[in-house]
């Protein structure tokens, strides 16, 4: 099957955290064991250069983004051909920045072997939707687009009806990550790709932390009964670059359900009210997701994969009682974690 066919189909995308050491350095070799990690948990693939692995790889004092996606790459590329072949994996690029920016990243993400970009428009915060428009296209020649509805939050903008459905008639664009924290816009991208036309092409991804399991359940129908429902087929999510194997279970028995038209039972709202329960800890939902990337640092760092929840700015970590709300959800959803399998797994991806 290509990545193409994958990403329709439907795949969990964890995104890819950055290792960093005690000084702020690159990690490589732990940057290498999530890869790994994220292979042998079963995930469709990774996205790098994105929201989780840190904004600030693209500054010059670091340098990191074009080193983080080779690595990423190099890891790929050392898949055995079988179930997991690289030709099968979605591997998607973060693209940022102005334009001329991200056009060097989109052509740099394709020589690299990338097949998708993920394109952020944070640096377009009071930009009219015609001028978001034309850098979508022009990033579009160099590398297929992943849309991405960003939660301002964290560095994104608020992206109307009108940008979300003039976007999806483009050619090139092949999926939508949805993640702006708010059911209102979450429609509004969802109608959007309905009224344009291509819902048959344009892949779903759910990017809604805090309601992963709710999107991936719902049929979305707009308009006429007759008209075909629109499902959300897949996540590329922060959340998920933890505990990815427990993720990868659960997608696959969502798609059976979902697909067998089985009715679905209520122990699905359960589980997504725990899974949200838990983000908001991870993301420290209490502080404005300010402590999003320590929070996710800070189980990999427990596991094993970390030595420790170091991001490149340093002020940037737990917020006061986040780890304190991290223990208690670990105590509450054992049921979410894969420790017995990062346990037996860490010395082959560490090597």
């Amino acid at each position: 099957m290509s990545w193409r066919e994958q990403l329709r189909e439907g795949v969990a995308i964890p995104a890819h955290p950055l290792a960093l050491t005690a000084a702020r350095q690159l990690d490589e070799r732990r940057q290498r064991s999530l890869t790994r990690y994220y292979l042998a948990a079963g995930a469709g693939g990774v996205a790098v250069g994105v929201h989780t692995t840190q904004f600030e790889i693209r500054d010059p004092r670091f340098g990191l983004f074009e080193p983080v996606l080779e690595l990423a790459m190099e890891e790929l590329r050392a898949v055995d051909a079988g179930d997991n072949a690289v030709a099968d994996l979605v591997k998607v690029a973060g693209i940022a920045g102005r334009t001329p920016q991200a056009v060097r990243e989109a052509e740099f993400a394709a020589r690299c072997g990338y097949d998708i970009g993920l394109l952020t428009l944070g640096a377009w915060r009071d930009a009219p939707v015609s001028e978001l428009l034309a850098h979508a296209r022009a990033v579009a020649e160099a590398i297929p687009l992943f849309g991405f509805y960003l939660q301002p939050a964290v560095g994104g903008r608020h992206l109307p009806y009108a940008f979300w459905r003039e976007f999806a008639e483009m050619p090139r664009v092949v999926a939508i990550k949805i993640a702006p924290f708010n059911r209102y816009q979450t429609l509004d991208v969802l109608r959007a790709v309905a009224d344009s036309g291509r819902a048959g092409e344009i892949a779903l991804y759910t990017g809604n932390d805090d309601s992963i399991v709710t999107d991936l359940v719902t049929p979305f129908r707009f308009g006429a009964p007759a008209r075909q429902p629109l499902h959300v087929v897949g996540g590329l999510l922060g959340h998920w670059a933890v505990w990815t194997l427990r993720a990868v279970r659960m997608l696959e028995q969502i798609h059976a359900e979902v697909r067998g038209e089985r009715p679905l039972a209520p122990s699905w709202l359960t589980l997504g009210a725990e899974i949200t329960d838990a983000n908001a800890a991870l993301f420290d939902a209490a502080n404005q997701f300010r402590g999003s990337i320590a929070g996710i640092h800070e189980i990999l760092r427990r596991q094993g994969l970390l030595a420790g929840r170091w991001c490149l700015n340093p002020d940037e970590d737990l917020s006061p009682g986040q780890a304190e709300e991290i223990d208690r959800v670990c105590r509450a959803y054992p049921h979410l974690n894969d420790d017995a399998f990062v346990r037996e797994h860490l010395d082959e991806w560490l090597r």
